[in-house]
């Protein structure tokens, strides 16, 4: 008879215990999605029956949860409600929905104005994120569409991101290698440094066919209450439309635009830099 190697039963015991955290993450997230308006407290028989696991389960499983704040047991009924925790998660996702929510009006106002798309992006892990967009009416437009990934050194709602990020993000961003898009691509860490620093200093970020040939855009940062940098909203276009000077003449358009969300943020310092 064949015997099993150490190496083996490793692996094999490794990979046991991988997919019984995993099932206890999934059972914690339909736990969760156990609670409602009408069931805004379980006792431990109604979570097992949910789950369709032994009483035991779900009393371990809950007890965990509480013990992260995520749960609250009621001391009278030792029924589970959702805690706090949840909601200041919760309030986390808003406060960046809102973001969208208090520019789409403007967006919308700037591709008027520009008769240019207009994008708003956030920052995730090292990426820009695109979670709003008002498309040009013109024939020929930029096609990112929502929930796409742009690298931060190489487009301008990235750069204008990624220049207001504290120093040891933009040194880790670096490290993780800055991809050649476009011959135009920034690649040269020193080199960004420098255009991150411009860009500070302007108040927004151009990229000149630097992630894509023939396309170019303008963005510019937007601010919260704690004046801090939460998106970038950009205008982009074919280059053949938005030549360098069309994109200098449209700075004035984008700032207006970026301080008037970041008011509406609770942004209360001085308006964000404009051109003379």
């Amino acid at each position: 008879m064949g015997s099993t190697s150490p190496t083996h039963s490793a692996r094999k015991g490794k990979g046991i215990r991988n997919r019984t955290a995993l099932s206890s993450v999934q059972n914690a997230m339909r736990l969760l999605k156990a609670f409602s308006d009408d069931k805004y407290e379980l006792g431990v028989s109604e979570l097992a029956k949910h789950l369709q696991v032994a009483k035991s389960t779900a009393f371990r499983l809950a007890a965990a949860l509480v013990h992260e704040h995520v749960l609250e047991q009621n001391a009278e009924t030792g029924k589970y409600r959702l805690g706090l925790v949840l909601f200041e998660l919760g309030s986390l996702v808003r406060r960046k929905m809102d973001v969208s929510t208090e520019a789409r009006p403007l967006l919308r106002a700037l591709t008027d104005s520009t008769g240019e798309t207009a994008h708003l992006a956030v920052i995730d892990h090292h990426s820009a994120v695109y979670t709003n967009r008002v498309e040009s009416r013109q024939a020929i437009r930029t096609a990112y569409g929502l929930g796409t990934r742009a690298p931060l050194h190489c487009t301008a709602l990235g750069k204008a991101l990624l220049a207001f990020q504290p120093r040891e993000f933009i040194e880790q961003v670096i490290a993780a290698g800055l991809p050649r898009r476009t011959q135009n691509t920034i690649t040269g860490p020193h080199a960004l440094r420098q255009e991150l620093a411009a860009i500070r200093s302007r108040g927004y970020a151009i990229e000149d066919e630097e992630s894509e040939v023939a396309l170019r855009s303008i963005a510019a940062a937007v601010y919260d209450h704690r004046a801090h940098v939460v998106a970038s909203i950009g205008i982009s276009g074919p280059a053949h439309r938005l030549t360098r000077k069309a994109l200098q003449a449209r700075a004035n358009d984008l700032l207006a635009a970026t301080n008037a969300v970041s008011r509406r943020l609770g942004y209360t310092s001085a308006p964000l830099r404009k051109r003379a």
